[in-house]
């Protein structure tokens, strides 16, 4: 299911892409990676299941590039529990959790990897300020996501402006000081790594995205009421433990101008060909 993490060289990065029946997304998103990073990386395909059917791709393309492999969750179902089992197996001394259905975000990651060079500790994306956009998703998870972060800045005295974005990268030495504890329900535990990470004095950063969201399709886990729930739970939690106390600048990267997503290098309809 995996190939051995010895077959690469050191890892200065590693990409964690929880996943679940991701099918077509996975192999586009692993190829475009592939084309983007130019640091060395791993990226570490984590599943819940054995019957996922992303294990496939993983393995396909395991063959040809030992830097991509998969890593069975055996912490228990759901984001949470598939990043910390990802961190666990991880080598890079910075750790990027990305979605696999989503390409725009692609192109901000060398920017990210800068911010933590130059002394940031935890670095989250934006598609609400310094020129971020959201394109694409469901609408009314789209609203919400605005509304709730806008109001979480200004009400709860958050630092960053998308606290609840899944894309985070940060220093894999600070991941067990933020002592995570959401429930295993959609991306919530990005929101409270966001709170977290302000609330143990991490430097944070921040770097404008275009989400380009489930472009390619894909099992979608967004079900209103049952995120609703766990996001207002964070969202309490939040304003009683930052409102009030001092925030600290907030560092931002700007490209100097916004591309467009990167398109994969072969067409969906010769994929879905080869697929068959």
């Amino acid at each position: 299911m995996s190939s051995s993490p010895d077959a690469i060289e050191d890892v200065k990065l590693s990409v964690l892409l929880p996943v679940r029946n991701e099918g077509i997304s996975l192999a586009i998103m692993l190829r475009i990676l592939q084309a983007a990073l130019i640091v060395p990386y791993e990226v570490l395909v984590v599943y819940d299941s054995t019957e996922d059917n992303s294990i496939e791709t993983v393995e396909s393309m395991a063959e040809v590039n030992p830097r991509i492999r998969g890593v069975l969750n055996r912490q228990g179902r759901g984001v949470i529990n598939a990043i910390k089992s990802g961190v666990q197996a991880a080598r890079g001394d910075y750790v990027l959790i990305f979605a696999a259905d989503e390409v725009g975000p692609v192109v901000a990651i060398d920017d990210m990897l800068a911010l933590l060079e130059e002394g940031c500790d935890f670095v989250s994306s934006s598609r609400y300020s310094h020129g971020g956009r959201r394109l694409g998703g469901s609408m009314v998870g789209g609203l919400l996501s605005r509304t709730a972060n806008f109001l979480f800045h200004r009400v709860a005295g958050c630092a960053l402006s998308d606290a609840t974005t899944g894309i985070k990268m940060f220093r894999r030495d600070c991941f067990q000081q933020m002592n995570l504890e959401a429930r295993p329900i959609g991306w919530a535990v990005a929101f409270e790594m966001s709170m977290k990470a302000q609330g143990i004095g991490l430097t944070l950063g921040e770097v404008p995205i275009l989400s380009v969201d489930r472009l390619y399709g894909g099992e979608s886990t967004f079900r209103l009421g049952p995120w609703c729930i766990e996001y207002l739970r964070w969202f309490v939690w939040g304003i009683k433990h930052l409102r009030g106390k001092p925030v600290q600048p907030v560092r931002v990267r700007i490209p100097m101008s916004t591309p467009t997503p990167p398109l994969p290098p072969f067409s969906l309809q010769q994929f879905r060909q080869e697929e068959v």
